[in-house]
């Protein structure tokens, strides 16, 4: 969430923020309701002023205790207009994008830029088979039983797969705790409302996300929102910052915009593992601090010796919240593509605002709203299509990545059990 003086004070800025995230929302009438706001509470002051003039000159005679009543009356009136106005305030407030930084490309995804290139890409004496294939037949990936019992989007991990899918999680959680200074949670996979208004996932993307209608909680679409939301509504000690959360957590989205996308096999599920990075800092610092949670996602990638690419985010792909944001894209060479396995967010100071998270400075007595970011460290189910296309065999089997070796009981591949 913004803050309304600094849209009153910038509006073209705010305007050109819309405009270039693709999205569309009426400033003026939100400066319109802002003007009326302040226009009653000054006409509310005057009269609390001179009601309290009166109360300060001693007991008040019956006449004009009379005229007081109306005066009351009116003061009453004023506050619940202004209560009204700020109930709409707020709605509206909601639906304001976060302000892309400078460095950000302006423009639709085409505008992306690459930063940066690591690893070589594989080469086969033999046509690579994709992941559906190569899964399929080794047994470890079942979409026909997944479908069966859960629909389409979803897929089931068998034996060594599923072994995969564990030491993925564990090899990444390891990594970001012991090498990198995370402390592990282990959060709550349903939500409730707050918690979701709170990180900016509703009102805007509500269709998308799966939710509870009985008790109106929501099956979470990232590790952000539970995690960020444990210091909504706390007043952080400058001393205790920045604080680097690590966790993991399954995924659910219902991926309602994605037609017309390349849905195969784990390509755009529903349900998805994903070890997420989240930072808590102080305002000077968030932007040194998104380069080094980069680089602690593409640790992850170097450690198995994934080729990957960093993109930096055009205006018209960074997420709603986000001020500025890295993709990290592995190379899948059985599809032939490159596939976001990371992204990488700085969102200021928006979902501290919205979540009402605030740090004390030391020797001061105002309170400021801190930086939040967070980062996938990384996500499955993608980085398994890239580990079983690229370390696939003429034979059929996958070498498993050194890293991953000591928490798949030192096997070197997956062949058929």
């Amino acid at each position: 969430m913004l803050d309304i003086k600094f849209i009153r004070e910038n509006q073209d800025k705010v305007k050109k923020a819309i405009k270039d995230k693709g999205l569309k929302f009426d400033v003026e009438k939100l400066i319109g309701l802002d003007a009326d706001r302040r226009k009653l509470l000054m006409e509310a002051e005057v009269l609390k002023a001179e009601k309290n003039k009166v109360s300060k000159d001693g007991k008040p005679s019956p006449e004009v205790i009379g005229k007081m009543k109306p005066l009351s009356q009116k003061i009453g009136d004023l506050d619940k207009k202004v209560e009204e106005i700020d109930q709409k305030i707020g709605i509206l407030m909601l639906d304001i994008p976060n302000i892309p930084h400078n460095s950000v490309p302006v423009g639709s995804p085409d505008a992306n830029k690459m930063v940066r290139e690591w690893g070589e890409r594989p080469k086969f004496d033999f046509k690579p088979k994709n992941h559906i294939e190569l899964g399929e037949k080794l047994d470890i990936l079942d979409f026909p039983r997944s479908s069966k019992i859960s629909g389409a989007g979803f897929c089931l991990f068998k034996g060594l797969g599923a072994k995969l899918e564990r030491a993925l999680i564990n090899f990444m959680l390891d990594l970001h705790t012991k090498e990198h200074g995370y402390k592990e949670i282990f959060p709550p996979f349903l939500v409730n409302r707050v918690s979701m208004t709170a990180t900016g996932q509703l009102p805007r993307l509500e269709q998308d996300m799966y939710r509870l209608k009985d008790d109106d909680l929501f099956l979470i679409p990232t590790a952000e929102v539970p995690v960020t939301n444990i210091h909504r509504d706390e007043v952080l000690d400058e001393a205790i910052l920045p604080i680097y959360y690590t966790a993991y957590t399954a995924c659910f989205r219902r991926e309602a915009g994605s037609y017309g996308k390349d849905t195969k096999g784990l390509m755009r599920v529903h349900q998805f593992d994903k070890v997420e990075l989240v930072k808590f800092v102080k305002p000077d610092a968030s932007y040194d601090e998104l380069e080094s949670l980069l680089k602690n996602a593409e640790e992850v990638l170097k450690r198995l010796k994934l080729s990957y690419r960093v993109m930096a985010l055009s205006t018209g792909d960074i997420s709603f919240s986000a001020s500025k944001c890295y993709d990290l894209e592995a190379w899948a060479p059985g599809i032939e593509k490159n596939l976001e396995v990371s992204s990488c967010s700085n969102f200021t100071d928006f979902q501290a605002r919205r979540a009402n998270i605030k740090y004390r400075q030391k020797g001061k007595k105002k309170l400021d709203y801190i930086h939040t970011l967070n980062g996938s460290g990384i996500a499955m189910a993608r980085t398994v299509i890239a580990i079983i296309e690229n370390f696939q065999q003429k034979d059929g089997s996958i070498l498993i990545p050194e890293a991953l070796r000591p928490y798949m009981d030192g096997s070197e591949r997956i062949t058929k059990e």
